[in-house]
């Protein structure tokens, strides 16, 4: 048969291997199920494709090595106990289930195969397999392979897309498939399941999650345990639920000089600003102090303050936990300013889910090689410490330009008395202390926090202060922050729209004498000064008619005013009290500037009762507050 091609010869009692003259060109031979006991060298057969030897009695693999064709060999079920003589074959499947294979070896330089079914063998290790870079299927069913980390042999295979695990103790740890779907990312069937996109994500948030993830969980931890306490008022907590408790985060790379900026501004603007002290595992550095730089405690009482719902956010860092407790927080809320803290990138994300809002600054070093030397100086790290700081620029630099707005400002640190000069232009402008291009001749400083306190008063009441003379002045940034906003304002939804409009027409009505009033709002509280505390009659102006497109439409929907009538009965308020409609910037100028009221003195009962819903607000000169912008377009009044 010099012509025969595929060859069938399965089932019988054959025991002599290839016992006939070879055709020339013989490609497919089956003889599974015969007694053939010993392999002998098929040199001849050189255009042999495929081989199937199931169910036979071999005990080694031999004489293949000169079948240079030979892409398809199986031969499951025999009694082979070591891979041997498949070095330099173009295989591309090899199927031997059912043997006595212990170990995967010599099989590292077969290039080309794509298929492996080593099943029904005793193999408890995955190590032989890592250089088979187009192997797509891995059958390893039934055998004792128990220990989860051998996967990291298969970790470096791009095309592995099929794993079979099934019926190995493995099977019998916690999260088992989890586990092997994040270590193994690329399967697409495991054990014989498809693998989901919902397991991959899972898979990831397990034991590899994003840091927003991770902040979201360390949230949750907090909110419980803190649940479970009794529940106080905070001395943070201030009498409007849109004005956030002032508060100022630095936040940059490790020993970026962030702390140190801290508490310089701390001490420059101490009638503005404390530092918050977080808690720490880790040991002082030199020079470190404890309640000045951090509270160091031990791991146990870390994790003491956690179950004891004492933290707002933690984070782990180089092995090292780091918090920030409610009571660092309400300890600078009680003298009456503004908490300062400074953090990395992971705390951000965690202070991101609290009700907190602040202002976040961040500080990136640019000169890499600078910083590197700084670290190094430091002497404090080791090599790899250093590589993995210099590395994590990279993630504050991406998050900055694929998220914008996360971070409120952004400021080099390359060198530390540059970057302190701008974060002080940066906090004034913040607090108010300075109008840029207003020509206030008049600056407020830290020594000085009076004027600051008017500035940010006539700016929060949208009127004039009386003796300072800046009344065009706080025009011009009126006209300035509607500029603004309306470049920062989320566009309004059909709903929003329709509510405006609908609240423009009932006030035109009402001031018509069409229906009565549809809104009465309380008296505005000016809070100044501890222990004097002023009412704010607020002016009553002709409103014209509103523009849509305007952003002080919502910004002055909430804004109290009173009509010409009530404001000559000694500021008291009745059931016409309107607020005032959406103006255009120079309408608004005028309307200011021709029905201003002035001031008038609170009675004690308000006094008292405007005390004690800001708790601090009797102990130091009240603050100014950081404005958000985030929640109200309104300029809101200074928090004690």
């Amino acid at each position: 048969m010099p012509y025969l091609i595929f060859l069938d010869a399965s089932h019988n009692e054959i025991s002599k291997f290839f016992g006939f003259r070879p055709p020339k060109n013989l490609k497919e031979v089956d003889l599974s199920y015969n007694q053939m006991s010993e392999m002998k060298v098929l040199s001849a057969y050189s255009s042999l494709c495929k081989l199937n030897l199931d169910h036979n009695s071999f005990r080694e693999i031999r004489g293949l090595e000169m079948c240079s064709s030979l892409t398809h060999l199986s031969l499951a079920n025999n009694r082979i106990f070591q891979l041997k003589g498949l070095d330099k074959l173009p295989l591309i499947e090899l199927r031997l289930k059912g043997n006595h294979i212990r170990k995967i070896e010599n099989i590292e330089k077969i290039g080309t195969l794509q298929t492996l079914d080593l099943a029904s063998n005793k193999i408890q290790g995955l190590s032989g397999l890592q250089n088979l870079n187009l192997l797509g299927s891995l059958n390893l069913e039934g055998n004792p392979v128990g220990d989860i980390k051998e996967t990291k042999h298969l970790h470096d295979l791009p095309l592995l897309r099929e794993l079979n695990l099934q019926r190995n103790p493995v099977q019998d740890e916690v999260d088992y498939r989890l586990a092997v779907v994040f270590l193994l990312q690329q399967l697409s069937v495991l054990d014989q399941r498809d693998v989901t996109a919902e397991e991959k994500v899972s898979a990831v948030n397990k034991y590899d999650p994003p840091p927003e993830v991770t902040a979201a969980r360390d949230h949750m931890m907090h909110v419980v345990y803190q649940l479970r306490q009794p529940q106080v008022i905070f001395d943070s907590t201030l009498p409007s639920l849109h004005t956030p408790y002032p508060m100022l985060v630095l936040a940059g790379p490790q020993a970026c000089g962030k702390r140190e900026l801290a508490h310089r501004l701390c001490q420059d603007f101490s009638h503005f600003f404390a530092y918050g002290i977080c808690h720490t595992t880790r040991c002082p550095y030199f020079g470190e102090e404890e309640g000045s730089d951090y509270h160091f405690v031990s791991e146990e009482q870390f994790q003491d303050m956690i179950h004891g719902g004492k933290f707002i956010q933690t984070v782990q860092y180089g092995g090292q936990r780091y918090g920030l407790s409610r009571e660092a927080i309400e300890e600078v809320a009680r003298e009456g300013l503004a908490c300062c803290v400074h953090m990395e990138l992971e705390g951000v994300h965690s202070l991101k889910n609290t009700y907190l809002e602040p202002r976040y600054v961040l500080l990136v070093p640019t000169d890499r090689e600078g910083y590197r030397k700084s670290l190094r100086r430091r002497g404090l790290y080791t090599v790899e410490q250093m590589d993995s700081a210099v590395v994590r620029i990279d993630s504050y630099v991406r998050l900055n330009r694929e998220h914008p707005g996360y971070f409120d400002n952004v400021i080099t640190c390359d060198d530390i008395g540059e970057a302190y000069s701008t974060l002080c232009q940066v906090v004034r402008e913040y607090l108010g202390l300075e109008e840029q291009g207003g020509g206030i001749s008049s600056r407020a400083t830290p020594e000085n926090p009076s004027t600051g306190d008017s500035l940010m008063d006539a700016r929060a009441l949208g009127g004039h202060t009386p003796g300072t003379g800046l009344g065009e002045q706080t025009d011009v940034s009126r006209k300035l922050y509607s500029k603004v906003q309306q470049r920062l304002a989320p566009p309004k939804s059909p709903a929003e729209v329709a509510s405006l409009q609908k609240k423009q027409q009932l006030t035109r009505e009402a001031l018509n004498g069409k229906s009565p009033g549809a809104y009465t709002q309380p008296m505005r509280v000016s809070l100044t000064a501890p222990g004097s505390i002023a009412v704010q009659a607020p002016p009553s102006p002709v409103p014209p008619e509103p523009s849509e497109n305007n952003s002080l439409q919502e910004s002055h929907a909430d804004s109290a005013q009173s009509s010409p009538r009530d404001s000559t009965q000694g500021g008291e308020r009745g059931a016409g009290d309107l607020p005032e409609p959406a103006h255009d910037p120079d309408s608004l100028r005028d309307h200011m500037e021709s029905a201003s009221t002035p001031r008038t003195a609170s009675s004690p009962s308000v006094q008292s009762e405007s005390a004690s819903a800001r708790p601090g607000s009797n102990v130091k000169p009240v603050l100014p507050p950081i404005p958000s912008g985030r929640k109200t377009a309104t300029p809101k009044l200074a928090p004690s």
